[in-house]
């Protein structure tokens, strides 16, 4: 019932930047939590950032804090996160997720719905 779209992945070179995108519903957008997360080759999932609009709170990985930044945009019904310093080891598939309530888990099992995924490779 809710989708999620991401796009704005490809190959960049190490130091430099990238922005994902994720399109949702504004159903999802202003009412739900919205979080990212990645999967590298051989790993977890893990949170990378996220935000809740009820509540106001935007939440960072360590990893991700001070080179990622996530931001909305109501007019396009999209979340960004824009990717700043890439590093090799940033290289994995991105996804979004959103859930319903206040908050930002960063348990993938907390977010219900999930978008395919963008696929972000940095070389060195």
């Amino acid at each position: 019932q809710v989708q999620l779209v991401e796009s704005g992945g490809g190959l960049v070179q190490a130091g430099g930047s990238l922005r994902v995108s994720c399109a949702a519903s504004r159903r999802t957008f202003s009412s739900y939590a919205m979080g990212w997360f990645r999967q590298a080759p051989g790993k977890e999932r893990e949170f990378v950032a996220g935000f809740s609009r009820s509540d106001g709170r935007t939440d960072y990985a360590d990893f991700a804090k001070g080179r990622f930044t996530i931001s909305r945009d109501n007019a396009k019904n999209t979340v960004y996160l824009q990717m700043n310093s890439l590093k090799p080891e940033d290289t994995a598939v991105y996804y979004c997720a959103a859930r319903i309530g206040a908050g930002v888990p960063i348990s993938e099992s907390e977010y219900p719905y999930w978008g395919q995924g963008t696929q972000v490779t940095v070389s060195s």
